[in-house]
């Protein structure tokens, strides 16, 4: 018992949010069969996002194995110090594109509800997302995590560079 609290402990508190949840169904011999697919997204809303798909042919279990799954796929996100991303990107998945775009402080999250989630859980404050394309949930959601995952920090840039920050910023730290 005491095994499992230090495990957690070390673990910080994650959110999640079930975005989507869809009812599936497969015509056999005998009939309907009808299965559950959850959309979920966990974030540590501190940089850290991932995205999860679970099917199920009940709802609690189809959103656990999406909760697992998404804990297996998590990924970091460059975050400024005003609590948005560093520059403009265009992230895709199929016929799904998300552009995101930095904001000024105080904002907040501007952006359609499947990309927001996966904004929010990832501890973004301040950012513009607009969807473009299709308005497919699963779709959205990966195109938005596929630009976060793009996303690369000043601190990345610089040193490919062979830079410091301020030279790229023009005298300006960021």
């Amino acid at each position: 018992m005491a095994r499992k609290q230090q495990e957690n402990a070390a673990v910080p508190e994650l959110q999640e949010r079930v975005v989507y949840i869809n009812r599936v169904c497969k015509v056999v011999k005998g009939g309907t069969r009808f299965a559950l697919t959850a959309l979920v997204v966990v974030g540590d809303g501190n940089g850290r996002v991932g995205i999860g798909l679970g099917k199920s042919k009940e709802v609690p279990v189809a959103i656990k194995k999406g909760v697992d799954d998404a804990k297996k796929n998590m990924f970091s996100v460059p975050i400024t110090k005003e609590g948005t991303v560093p520059h403009d990107i265009v992230g895709e998945f199929g016929a799904g594109r998300v552009l995101i775009m930095p904001a000024a402080p105080g904002t907040g999250v501007i952006a359609g509800g499947p990309a927001r989630a996966v904004m929010e859980l990832a501890g973004i404050k301040n950012v513009f997302a607009k969807s473009l394309g299709t308005n497919n949930a699963m779709n959205v959601v990966k195109a938005a995590a596929d630009g976060l995952q793009k996303m690369q920090s000043p601190v990345e840039v610089a040193e490919r560079r062979n830079m410091s920050v301020a030279q790229i910023f023009g005298g300006k730290e960021n």
